[in-house]
């Protein structure tokens, strides 16, 4: 194990460790500090268990482990999946010292997290991410959720994890679809806080893609540091918090549109991006900039063609409409943004057009 590194949300009692490092899963980190009791549940799915699953009970010993492994996919994102979580909470006759773990990518833990939330009105719950868009935004926050058929993470609570665990060896497995996707959470945190690191992007991108380890590990920790930062000043999103989501309005209305499944999660934000970034009307070689990153990335740059109206439709569910408004992160510049209802309806209307 090399190069521990240990990031702090600020949440007051609240407050949780995002521990980063190689080689931390497999009996090298004792998760025992951070759980409620003896009891745990390690919720993981059909594609990761057989991978991480014994190396995760390596790090719980003289635990009570028991574990329950979910299909994978977004389209199981759902509350009868959540329900088959508190189900087996309930027939092991977990108390409120039980921990849930999770140990996956972003729908695992979502799941997990919402059912943790749910479970005796909330019990303790871990996140061992094990995909790039896990690690780097998923895992941190507090945001737990299900998909509902009317719109993305719809059913959900905030409900923050007692420590988020990182190894980053989980990457060395991950498929190059589930990489790409991943990168699409990393681009936008340069593009809205952190300007150097965007620059940093453009360079490293073969060697991110190529799954170098310490490309890799840099890229997760400053998307974390920026996260970390941004959650702390705004936990519930009432304000800042909200530039997190820069392309997510576009992006969750094309994967309602699409079907969740269809496109991955971080392909639906990397179009969404750039369609933010062109309703932002930031400088031509700024935008150029940022959709080269974003094909570099092997990412796509523009939405599937599923209709301007269904994309209206679908957006008028997200979850920043206030007052019936929608509402936009836009970019400033390549390293700041900010959330604006005030909006050229016309540009948008243009924006909408690539998707039909």
């Amino acid at each position: 194990m090399s190069g521990r590194r240990t990031i702090t949300v600020e949440l007051g009692e609240r407050s949780y460790p995002i521990v980063i490092g190689s080689g931390l899963l497999g009996g090298a980190f004792d998760l025992g500090e951070y759980l409620a009791g003896d009891d745990c549940l390690i919720v993981s799915n059909d594609t990761i268990a057989p991978l991480y699953l014994d190396k995760l009970q390596a790090d719980l010993p003289g635990r009570a482990v028991g574990t329950i492994s979910l299909p994978d996919g977004e389209e199981f994102k759902t509350l009868d999946t959540a329900s088959s979580i508190l189900d087996t909470l309930v027939a092991s006759g977990a108390h409120r010292d039980t921990t849930v773990i999770a140990l996956g990518g972003g729908v695992v833990g979502d799941i997990a997290g919402f059912a943790a939330a749910c479970y005796m009105r909330g019990v303790a719950f871990v996140q061992v991410p094990t995909t790039l868009l896990a690690q780097v935004d998923s895992s941190v926050g507090g945001k737990t959720g299900v998909n509902h058929p009317g719109g993305k993470n719809l059913i959900g609570a905030f409900y923050q994890p007692r420590i988020v665990l990182i190894d980053t060896d989980t990457l060395a497995t991950l498929a190059d679809r589930e990489l790409r996707a991943g990168m699409a959470e990393v681009i936008k945190y340069g593009a809205i806080a952190d300007a150097e690191f965007f620059a940093w992007l453009e360079t490293n991108m073969p060697a991110l893609l190529g799954k170098d380890p310490e490309a890799l590990a840099h890229a997760v920790r400053r998307s974390c540091e920026i996260k970390a930062e941004v959650v702390a000043e705004d936990e519930r999103e009432s304000g800042r918090r909200a530039i997190l989501n820069f392309g997510h309005t576009f992006g969750h209305a094309i994967e309602r549109c699409q079907g969740y499944g269809e496109w991955l999660h971080g392909e639906a934000v990397a179009a969404g991006m750039v369609m933010a970034a062109k309703l932002s009307g930031v400088e031509p070689s700024e935008l150029s900039r940022l959709q080269k990153l974003i094909e570099a990335a092997g990412l796509p740059v523009a939405p599937p063609r599923v209709g301007a109206a269904a994309m209206m439709n679908a957006m008028g569910m997200d979850k920043k409409v206030l007052g019936k408004r929608l509402r936009f992160v836009v970019l400033e510049s390549l390293g700041a943004a900010n959330v604006t209802s005030d909006y050229d309806p016309s540009l948008l209307d243009q924006v909408l057009e690539a998707a039909s």
